[in-house]
């Protein structure tokens, strides 16, 4: 609840209020667990964007509309991850996003890919080359190919 702040309105009851429903939560069902949380420690929650307000006696209706409001912003967060992954895909096919560049040199990764298939430790050789044990399985899996020099 970073986006919210605890405010005491009027008549001394603690609110939180929070410019969108959106920014409370990552998804409809921590939504709900949020503002029913706040409601049993009795804060009184305030979607100003939405015009919503939950004291945790909230009707059918405000529950629904909560529910909603929920729903479309992660459906609508999922369609732009979509949309990012979609350009990623275009940009990587099209030779322009190509990510960090190796700090190593063909040879080193040849080395270790060798020496793997010879049954050296992976942890080993990570130490002796000063990179991660996740680093030598994406060199393995062909994730990882050289432009050092």
């Amino acid at each position: 609840m970073e986006a919210s702040r605890a405010e005491f309105g009027t008549g001394g009851h603690p609110s939180a209020s929070d410019v969108s429903s959106v920014r409370l939560a990552r998804n409809i069902g921590d939504l709900l667990r949020i503002v029913e949380t706040l409601n049993q420690r009795g804060v009184v929650v305030e979607f100003v964007k939405e015009s919503l307000t939950f004291t945790g006696d909230d009707t059918a209706m405000s529950k629904l509309m909560l529910t909603i409001m929920g729903g479309v912003a992660e459906f609508e967060r999922a369609m732009i991850r979509e949309r990012q992954l979609e350009g990623i895909a275009h940009a990587k096919k099209a030779g322009k996003y190509l990510g960090r560049k190796s700090t190593m040199a063909e040879s080193q990764l040849q080395a270790i890919r060798d020496r793997v298939a010879a049954g050296e430790n992976k942890s080993a050789l990570g130490r002796e080359f000063k990179v991660t044990r996740q680093t030598i399985y994406n060199i393995l899996a062909g994730q990882r190919t050289s432009v050092a020099s």
